[in-house]
């Protein structure tokens, strides 16, 4: 079905008993690098925690260092399916997909530091918020700011990259 096709679907207009697959269809067009971001996200995390229990309980490595290691498998993993299937990126050269890759990872480095790490302990030490609360609060910031730099940054189109 091409985009031309599908109508562009009105929240407030859409009722239950009109859903179908066309629908559907024009919901998952009109929104398809968001849900692509969300379910590969998902993906993201449970590669994160398989990674982390292969390195710990099957090779025997130390906690620490296997989250680490788990850490980059699933940056890695991230950095392939959004380059592929959520922001469609083209790199015409070895030098181009290098800066991406690095971009992209650094963007990761930089939403760990300021999210997840700088505001979880500003909220769970300055503001005494509950920890398990800040976490929450800290997640969805993550997923929104890494979807932003990838978004504006690391994947930005490449008309966009010559300005």
């Amino acid at each position: 079905m091409e985009k031309q096709e599908v109508e562009k679907i009105k929240w407030n207009q859409l009722k239950i008993k009109d859903i179908n697959l066309k629908t559907i269809q024009g919901l998952y067009l009109q929104y398809r690098e968001i849900i692509n971001y969300l379910v590969f996200g998902g993906l993201t995390t449970i590669v994160n925690f398989f990674s982390y229990f292969v390195f710990t309980k099957m090779l025997g490595i130390e906690e620490v260092l296997s989250s680490a290691f788990a850490w980059f498998c699933s940056v890695l993993f991230a950095y392939i399916t959004n380059k592929l299937f959520v922001f469609d990126s083209k790199t015409n050269t070895k030098k181009a997909l290098i800066i991406e890759c690095i971009s992209f990872f650094a963007a990761r480095i930089l939403s760990g530091i300021l999210c997840d790490v700088g505001t979880f302990a500003i909220m769970v030490k300055v503001m005494n918020i509950n920890d398990i609360v800040a976490k929450i609060v800290t997640q969805i910031m993550v997923v929104i700011v890494n979807y932003i730099f990838s978004k504006l940054i690391v994947f930005r189109k490449r008309k966009e990259r010559r300005k």
